[in-house]
């Protein structure tokens, strides 16, 4: 295995992330409910019996990066939103905790995601409301690129990497609490 640093595959993984959402946005979305059209902006976000985003340990790099760009009072916000997520819901790193939900402390009411530009996670960019399940993009198109994502985070660490739920992640990963 050829290994790449962390800066390198940061790029690559954003990479991945775009043509994944220009995908998602051509061939999907216009199935889907606008979000700017929506009377309850960021109610799947938020939805504490919904989310269960889990990612890997470059996702949660490439989002600390992103929180870096954010004033200090608002990046200790999003912290403290974050260490609120863990205990509210009792998120750990166990395996078993793949069923796990919470409110995702990314989102803030009248700004959006925090990480949509950089960092957002594969199935967030996946992530639209769609009234009838066969205008969900495939489960594969899902799976190939989070493949993809831990071979990148292999080639960068030496070795596979655990996804966490993302508060987890981003406080484990990102070093804050």
């Amino acid at each position: 295995m050829r290994f790449i640093s962390e800066k390198k595959a940061i790029a690559k993984l954003q990479n991945i992330k775009n043509t994944f959402a220009e995908a998602i946005q051509k061939d999907f979305e216009h199935r889907a409910k606008s979000c700017s059209t929506c009377s309850t902006p960021g109610a799947c976000c938020l939805d504490a019996h919904f989310v269960n985003v889990r990612i890997t340990r470059l996702d949660a790099v490439a989002i600390g990066q992103r929180l870096d760009h954010l004033s200090p009072e608002h990046r200790e916000a999003v912290y403290s939103r974050t260490d609120d997520a863990i205990t509210k819901y009792q998120l750990t790193d166990r395996e078993l905790s793949t069923s796990q939900t919470y409110a995702c402390p990314l989102f803030e009411k009248g700004v959006g995601c925090l990480a949509h530009e950089y960092g957002k996670p594969l199935p967030c960019i996946a992530h639209a409301c769609y009234e009838r399940k066969e205008d969900l993009p495939p489960d594969e198109l899902l799976t190939e690129r989070e493949i993809e994502v831990d071979k990148l985070n292999e080639r960068v660490y030496g070795k596979p990497t655990r996804s966490l739920p993302l508060p987890v992640a981003i406080q484990r990963i990102v070093g804050h609490g």
